[in-house]
């Protein structure tokens, strides 16, 4: 197995001696088994080309492409994972303040933003909306007649998503893979590349370590090689 395979089925494990212990069975601690130790994981990332004809690539004035034009601004805008994206209803987004909250794992609330040209593409595709459905991102019904019992639910899955995100990946002329949680990445190296700190990319991914957001920072150290070799005096 690999080791992070390995990892779950210790997780596992430790929650089940925590429930045994809770219940006074005498076992061994729970902390005591220790997780295998893995590489930190190699992210592919989109250069800014890349990232600027996969955002355009939606230009279409259709139902369709204005929705999947909202989709990929609010995906790179927000940093949600896709099941938050795919979770948030009509009245979930405030589009005047630019800013909403979203419940993310753990079932904790944190604050989410959102661009001005995100904020674009949400109110653009909304106009074309004609459904009564509360999911904010959904598909169009294919016929107006309902079947008796049938839950009128048109809210796109994070299936759905990531087909959506590989139409305009290919496109866009992208050969990488690319994914939702891909442009979550994208969010926030931009973020460290421009000067924000650490502290607050977590805040704003929802991470509940700090460890975690960490891995993006061996993005940005290439870029801080790259201006070491450029502007310092070579001797």
């Amino acid at each position: 197995m690999k080791k992070q395979t390995q990892n779950y089925y210790v997780i596992a494990l430790r929650q089940f001696l925590k429930y045994l212990a809770k219940r006074g069975v005498k076992t061994v601690p729970a902390e005591k088994i220790e997780l295998a130790k893995q590489k930190p994981r190699e992210i592919e990332f989109l250069d800014e080309p890349e990232l600027e004809r996969l955002l355009d690539s939606a230009s279409g004035n259709s139902f369709e492409e204005s929705r999947d034009k909202a989709i990929l601004e609010t995906l790179f805008s927000t940093g949600l994972r896709v099941s938050e994206l795919c979770s948030l209803n009509r009245d979930s987004i405030n589009l005047e303040k630019g800013e909403f909250f979203v419940r993310g794992k753990g079932d904790k609330l944190r604050p989410v933003f959102i661009s001005e040209s995100a904020k674009s593409a949400v109110k653009n595709y909304l106009e074309k909306r004609t459904d009564i459905s509360e999911a904010l991102f959904a598909r169009r019904r294919k016929s107006t007649r309902r079947l008796a019992g049938e839950k009128d639910d048109l809210r796109l899955t994070p299936r759905s998503m990531q087909r959506i995100l590989k139409k305009y990946a290919a496109k866009a002329g992208i050969s990488k893979k690319v994914t939702p949680h891909q442009l979550r990445h994208m969010f926030a190296t931009d973020l460290l590349r421009n000067g924000a700190d650490l502290r607050s990319v977590q805040m704003m991914l929802g991470h509940s370590n700090i460890s975690t957001t960490q891995i993006y920072t061996h993005f940005t150290d290439k870029q801080l090689k790259e201006i070491h070799k450029k502007f310092h005096a070579k001797k």
